[in-house]
Parts: structure tokens; C-alpha cells; sequence
């Protein structure tokens, strides 16, 4: 072969001839992959099943992959991918939708990321207009008043939800900021059931802002896109559904991006 030359890739069938073919690597890659699709937590016993591995095996390679942090463990053993870094993948993939969704308002538009233990605002494109809401890449938004903090802390599995209510806090912003633990379960229930969430004056006095969580395959949310606007420019049910269905689009539009 000339040097610098790609070898052309092996059919599949061909990798049981392979002595550089790593299988521990394979099954380590099929158990995260296996992991991230399920819609709940896995067990040892499941995951031991799927890899046709034996559960002394399966331990040790969840095992290893849990001290790495590409795992981690519910209290009762079973295993879930936490968050990772794809808000650059973001970023690059949803600059371009949420840019169209300031323009049209012409309000600003925000995109926020999940973190292991935090929701973080990634891209903002702020309002042309003298009153704005702003907002600012790097802030970490609550889970209970920001309509992106809600958006998607709803849709993660409870444990994750959990850990990012007890690491922000439940503090009061506002008047109306939830701040009751059943209500704010509540509140997380009724923004599954509808896709979306909002903040009406709960994070902020005088504003109004409408996310929707941007989902993987399994149907948890990575991130959410907003679009905020003080209640003075707030008119009435036909702009609220309006702003509604931008925001969900532009969710949606992402969502095929990052496939």
C-alpha cells in the first residue's frame, strides 16, 4: 500500500479475523450506546443479558466506565449515562435556528446546555429593542423559576432531576417563584405533558420568557431554546400561542440537527 494511503474499512463479518480488534472496547462502546438509548436506568442483570457477558464481567466493565464518568449509579445499582459535552455540538448546530427566532420576535432568544450537575445558558441573541431581557452565556439558570431551568429539568430521568434541584437550590426569586417541592414536581408533570414551560415574572420582576427542551432519542432533554420578553410587550393568548410554537419549531429544528 503507498504510504499515507487509508486502508478501505472491513466488512463486519471480517472483525472475528482481526487481531487488532479490541472486543472489550466493543462491548465497553455497546453498553454506553445500549445505555444512552434506554428511556430508564438499566440493571446489571440487563446489561450482563445484552452484551452476553456474565455478570462478574459486565461489573467490571460498567465498572470501569463508571470510575471514568462516562456512568453513573441510581441508589438501587442500576446504571444511567449522566449529561455530557455537546454544547458545542449546540452551539454549532443551533446558532442558526435561534437566530431566526430572535429575528421573527424580535425579542431575545436563548439556547442553555445540561451539565452533570447544572443548567448553563450557552448562546444568546439578545433583542434589538431599547427594553430588553437579557441574558448571558455561562450563567447557570435555576431549575425551578427559568423557563429553560424547567424545560429541561423536566425531562430527565428523576435522579438527574434530583441532583440539579439539591445543587442549584430552591431559592425565591420573586413572588412567584415555585419554591414548594410538591408544587415544583407539579409544575415539572404539567411541562412534560405539555413540551414546554414558561416564566411568568418567576426569575425575573417584569419579564415573561417560553422554552422548549431540545430531546435526545430517548426523550430526554441535552438543552432548551427561550425566547424572553418584558410583560410590557406581553399582549394577550394570540402571542403566547404564537411565541409557542416558535420556540417548539426551533426545538424541533435543532433536534434534526444534531441526528
Amino acid at each position: 500500500m503507498p504510504s499515507g494511503a487509508v486502508a478501505e474499512r472491513e466488512p463486519a463479518g471480517m472483525k472475528e479475523h482481526d487481531q487488532y480488534f479490541s472486543r472489550a472496547v466493543e462491548k465497553a462502546m455497546t453498553a454506553l450506546e445500549c445505555i444512552r438509548r434506554s428511556p430508564h436506568p438499566l440493571s446489571l442483570t440487563e446489561l450482563a443479558a445484552t452484551l452476553a457477558l456474565t455478570k462478574a464481567s459486565a461489573f467490571r466493565l460498567l465498572y470501569t466506565l463508571e470510575a471514568l464518568h462516562y456512568l453513573c449509579k441510581t441508589e438501587d445499582g442500576r446504571y444511567f449515562a449522566p449529561p455530557n459535552g455537546s454544547h458545542h455540538e449546540l452551539v454549532r448546530r443551533g446558532a442558526d435556528p435561534l437566530k431566526r427566532l430572535g429575528l421573527e420576535f424580535g425579542e431575545t432568544a436563548s439556547m442553555a446546555g445540561l451539565l452533570v450537575n447544572h443548567i448553563e445558558v450557552v448562546l444568546v441573541f439578545e433583542s434589538p429593542q431599547l427594553m430588553r431581557m437579557a441574558n448571558t452565556p455561562g450563567r447557570i439558570v435555576p431549575p425551578n423559576a427559568s423557563s429553560l431551568g424547567k424545560a429541561i429539568t423536566a425531562f430527565q430521568p428523576p435522579e438527574i432531576a434530583e441532583k440539579l434541584v439539591r445543587s442549584y437550590g430552591i431559592y425565591s426569586f420573586t413572588p412567584t417563584t415555585i419554591t414548594d417541592e410538591i408544587a415544583l414536581r407539579e409544575e415539572f408533570a404539567k411541562v412534560r405533558q405539555q413540551g414546554f414551560a414558561e416564566d411568568l415574572e418567576e426569575s425575573v420582576p417584569g419579564g415573561r420568557c417560553f422554552a422548549a427542551p431540545i430531546l435526545r432519542s430517548n426523550g430526554f432533554a441535552i438543552g432548551a431554546v427561550s425566547l424572553s420578553l418584558p410583560m410590557m410587550r406581553f399582549r394577550d393568548e394570540a402571542q403566547r400561542e404564537e411565541i409557542l410554537a416558535g420556540v417548539r419549531e426551533t426545538a424541533r429544528a435543532i433536534e434534526k440537527l444534531l441526528v
